[in-house]
């Protein structure tokens, strides 16, 4: 019997060394996160990867299963507690090492293999680490899974069974990479900056921009898991304006930022100004539908207007629908709906045939801005940018808020202004022309200005965001409603930025 885990452990102690220690609040909306050591230590690790297991032998699914971790200083030894607990379950684990979690959902493709489980924090600061697994290619698990996930492993409810197998596929970067660049090379020669913030993508996305004919200027593309300049995370304004930076200084065409994990990219135009990851959707958008008739996209809550007001859009016949912020509700809701691609602001985009396979992938996103550039010839990023109509859109804004408490905040402020649309009150000087309730509350006003409280998914936050047509002073008002409502709660803390 595997003992039962318990949601505190202090270190350094017999009980830290002989017990599993899982704290409840990792298990998030659609993957895990914890701070590894104070929430979750080895043998923890090993009771997910023995409950992983359990729940897809539940869910009738072939015992198989693709590994892999990203580059932190402990993600090797988490993935290897994970194995073991996968082995003890029954499963035949691939390991393909260390790599991006596009590459772990490539290889469930490539290998035929139904299972992933990818050890990455993705862009969280050092100190945490997490687990997105999914059973059912392309799609990873949603809020179903990870709720029988956790019961099974905090009530040590594991199915063990002999029969588990390891194998190791060598060198497997290598298919991944071919894979992406069995395309026609770019006719137009562009110059684009690289950034990989000394995350993963830094030994996978130089040479891949290069394949496809790219003149590569790298940033921080050395691998280093101390992160010594800032998060690898391209909605970080830091990380923005170093891309900015050597944009200017090479005067390239493009600057592309890849997140921890890469499977989100960042893009910076050739003036050195960051374009909102909803607002390079819309740009491709604009690109798809012009070759794809009756295209159909996704798109996230936090995303801007333009999806469904865009003269271009419209002209071209193309359809948006609004979703769950969040790459898995995202991924199943663009793979239901057999839509061409989903955006969301964070930069998780998703394509489906014929530019990908339906996960989201950051240097498929790359590939795609320097293909649609391809075809606007004469045309710069900026151009392209400046083309689509105005709008002023806020970063995503983070303020703390604990894990026990976010949710129900949030379901505070969706009464708040619930009741004050049944009432009939105002909001900045305006009437509530509609409110979205789908993942928090998207309250529009009478002008299309917009503001979004939901609470984060993978981080004990609340997120904020932002945008009007009309102006930066209406989108500061909208700013000044949302941050209002939430200041009545003395459990929202301080924001990671703002307008």
């Amino acid at each position: 019997m595997f003992p039962k885990p318990k949601p505190v452990l202090a270190p350094n102690t017999y009980a830290y060394e002989s017990e599993p220690m899982v704290k409840a609040t990792g298990f998030r909306e659609y993957d895990a996160r914890w701070l590894f050591g104070k929430e979750i230590n080895l043998m923890g690790i090993q009771a997910l990867g023995m409950g992983l297991g359990t729940l897809i032998g539940e869910l009738g699914q072939k015992k198989e299963i693709v590994t892999g971790h990203d580059f932190r200083s402990y993600s090797s030894s988490i993935k290897y507690a994970l194995i073991s607990g996968l082995l003890a379950s029954g499963c035949k684990v691939h390991d393909i090492g260390l790599c991006m979690t596009p590459m772990a959902y490539f290889a469930q493709f490539e290998l035929d293999v139904p299972c992933v489980a990818m050890v990455t924090a993705s862009h969280n600061d050092n100190g945490w680490t997490g687990v997105k697994m999914g059973a059912n290619r392309p799609l990873t698990f949603g809020p179903d899974e990870m709720t029988r996930l956790k019961e099974i492993v905090l009530g040590a409810a594991f199915a063990t069974r002999a029969g588990g197998s390891y194998e190791f596929h060598d060198n497997f970067p290598a298919r991944y990479i071919a894979d992406l660049t069995k395309r026609p090379k770019l006719k137009r020669k562009l110059k684009v900056v690289v950034a990989c913030g000394n995350g993963t993508a830094g030994a996978f996305a130089p040479q891949v921009m290069e394949a496809i004919g790219c003149e590569v200027i790298p940033l921080d593309t050395e691998l280093d898991h101390t992160f010594p300049k800032y998060n690898p995370n391209p909605e970080d304004m830091k990380m923005l304006h170093a891309i900015r930076d050597a944009v200017l200084e090479h005067k390239a065409d493009a600057g592309l930022g890849f997140d921890g994990d890469g499977d989100r990219c960042g893009v910076v135009d050739n003036t050195g100004e960051e374009i909102f990851a909803d607002k390079v959707g819309v740009m491709l958008a604009r690109d798809m539908s012009a070759i794809h008739k009756d295209a159909h996209f996704v798109v996230d809550v936090k995303s801007t207007g333009l999806f469904v007001t865009d003269p271009v859009l419209q002209q071209q016949g193309a359809r948006t629908t609004y979703w769950k912020t969040g790459h898995s509700y995202m991924k199943r809701r663009t793979n239901e709906l057999g839509a061409l691609a989903g955006f969301e602001k964070s930069g998780h985009f998703f394509f489906n045939a014929p530019m990908g396979r339906g996960y989201d992938d950051g240097l498929i996103s790359a590939i795609a801005v320097c293909e649609m550039l391809d075809r606007a010839a004469g045309k710069s990023l900026a151009d392209l940018k400046n083309a689509l109509p105005k709008t002023w859109s806020s970063p995503t804004m983070s303020p703390h808020c604990a894990d026990e408490a976010k949710y129900g905040i949030v379901d505070s402020v969706v009464k708040h202004f619930e009741a004050a649309k049944a009432n009939g009150d105002k909001i900045a000087g305006q009437p509530i022309r509609d409110l979205v309730t789908v993942n928090g509350i998207r309250v529009t006003a009478q002008d299309g200005s917009w503001g979004l409280v939901r609470a984060s998914s993978n981080k004990p936050e609340l997120v904020v965001v932002v945008e009007s047509p009309v102006s930066e002073q209406r989108m500061r008002d909208m700013f000044e409603v949302m941050d209002s409502v939430l200041r009545t709660h003395p459990e929202v803390g301080e924001y990671n930025q703002k307008i």
